[in-house]
């Protein structure tokens, strides 16, 4: 990343990769299925496509040069290569505040309280992605930051929580996690934790995270000095001072940013079968259905949905597995697109339609450039092909998709149509049937996967046993607070009164673990909760 670039992404999609897409890999390293996470959040908090690599790439230069030993380097490395992890977590709440969440969070990474002219520079262009409403979008973030900052970033940190031992992350990583938004002089979130009571692996991200966004627009002398302005504030100056002004930048001068991660990661890689890495599938899918609060559980909706259509249709447990994958991880190009088009209940325009349209392009971007997952690349980025072509992003037809790629399609569509979403309610299951069948009557999705994705609806079994004692009630409750419902709503559409909504979501809360109703979402999520 030289002077003159303002890029991070090299566009050498296929280097550190020999195996093509629909080729299942013998074994996979689980730094690849990270990396492709890494990437995923970069789209949701709009940042440079690899941003996240190159941040674990300066991070993990930085724990070596100031001698820290290999255990460490490891939590430094795991630590900013997913610094991001729960930013999908207040996705819909950021764009119904600020009017666009991706743009939010771009800008609401570098701005500096600590630095009262600089922040009046900053809040005076605030918002400049809605010319329209940038006056309210700024007043709104000068309102609800001292009331309602901690509270949210508290949100994101349960989510980063939840999630960072299903990722097989060591504990310290997961302590780092929940520290992004910390600060050194103690004014940032959620604890305003101060100096080294904030972990030596969180202060070292936070130098290398601002270091690659000030390098974007800034270069890297431009960066450097944006690091000294920080220093004492939002910035360990210690290592300010260590990270200096040239050496720690090589490990960026590379020819691909993954393979150098992979290269640079401390300790001995794990590897893992392909049928083990639905785990951290399952994790992936879970930030990506945060994006939007009618999404939540789409994903593992999908995947139980298409799995049993392939089971009936005589898959193989390898093929099946492959499938599961894909289907889990469908929709990550979703985190490229504003929650506030997810959420909205109006019509799109044809701007928001091309929006949404490459959402499957960036989930075909994602795979593609991750080896441990670029085999499931053919079916996840083309659940809305069509067999007539008349589908997207790639237009093609019937021929050109697997049986796998043709059974998620249908998957997709059935469970889309059973859930409600923000412009209808959800259709029923013969509803949604007909439905299905009508489009594979139109040439536009495969008969055969159609019937036996409707048949794998009709055998599912009702749940016998909710976790952590939850009651059917508690678990209606919930399901409504996912949504992000208050609880005046929710009492509405339960018909209870809202002191009993509040009883219940305590008892959620003590029965769960969380405390946050984004935290209780992903708990919905991991147990099968979410959609109703």
């Amino acid at each position: 990343m030289s002077d003159s670039s303002s890029r991070l992404d090299t566009g050498n999609e296929h280097q550190g990769s020999a195996r093509q897409g629909g080729i299942p890999p013998a074994s996979i390293r689980v730094t690849e299925v990270l990396a492709a996470l890494s990437l995923t959040t970069d789209l949701a908090t709009g940042a440079p496509f690899e941003k996240g690599l190159a941040t674990c790439l300066l991070a993990t230069a930085l724990a070596e040069r100031i001698g820290l030993d290999q255990a460490d380097r490891r939590v430094v490395f795991h630590a900013a290569l997913l610094g991001a992890v729960g930013c999908t977590s207040r996705a819909s709440e950021n764009a119904a505040s600020f009017a666009d969440d991706i743009a939010f969070q771009q800008a609401y990474h570098v701005l500096d309280p600590g630095d009262a002219p600089v922040y009046a520079g900053q809040l005076e262009q605030f918002g400049s992605w809605a010319p329209g409403m940038q006056p309210l979008v700024r007043e709104r973030l000068i309102a609800t930051t001292p009331t309602q900052g901690s509270s949210a970033v508290r949100s994101v940190c349960e989510v980063s929580r939840a999630l960072g031992p299903r990722l097989g992350l060591p504990d310290a990583a997961v302590v780092a996690l929940t520290e992004v938004k910390e600060r050194w002089d103690g004014l940032g979130a959620p604890d305003r934790l101060r100096g080294e009571d904030i972990s030596l692996a969180g202060r070292i991200v936070h130098v290398a995270e601002q270091a690659v966004l000030a390098a974007v627009g800034r270069g890297r002398r431009g960066a450097v000095d944006e690091l000294r302005r920080r220093a004492g504030g939002h910035l360990d100056p210690q290592l300010v001072d260590s990270f200096g002004g040239g050496e720690v930048w090589d490990c960026l001068d590379v020819p691909d940013v993954l393979s150098a991660v992979m290269h640079a990661e401390p300790g001995v890689p794990l590897y893992i079968r392909p049928a083990e890495r639905l785990e951290l599938c399952l994790a992936l899918a879970v930030v990506v259905d945060l994006k939007g609060r009618w999404l939540l559980g789409h994903s593992a909706h999908v995947a139980a949905l298409a799995c049993g259509a392939a089971g009936l249709s005589g898959m193989g447990a390898a093929d099946l597995d492959t499938l599961r994958a894909a289907a889990l991880l469908h929709d990550i190009g979703r985190a490229a697109v504003s929650s506030a088009i997810w959420d909205r209940p109006g019509p799109l325009g044809p701007g928001d339609w091309e929006r949404v349209r490459l959402h499957t392009y960036w989930t075909d971007r994602v795979l593609q450039r991750c080896p441990g997952l670029a085999d499931l690349r053919e079916i996840a980025a083309g659940h809305h092909e069509r067999l007539d072509g008349s589908g997207y992003h790639r237009g093609v037809g019937g021929h050109d998709q697997s049986k796998s790629a043709r059974i998620l399609a249908a998957a997709d569509v059935f469970a889309a149509l059973t859930e409600p979403r923000p412009h209808r309610p959800a259709f029923s299951a013969d509803d949604a049937a007909q439905m299905l069948i009508a489009e594979a009557t139109a040439g536009r999705l495969d008969m055969s996967a159609c019937a036996a994705v409707v048949e794998a609806a009709g055998l599912r079994k009702p749940r016998t046993e909710l976790p952590c004692g939850l009651t059917e009630r508690e678990v209606e409750v919930l399901r409504l607070a996912a949504r992000g419902l208050s609880n005046r709503l929710i009492a509405a559409e339960l018909v209870l009164s809202e002191r009993t909504v509040g009883h219940h979501l305590a008892h959620i809360y003590d029965k769960t673990g969380r405390r946050t109703r984004a935290g209780a979402a992903v708990f919905a999520m991991e147990h099968g909760l979410l959609p109703d």
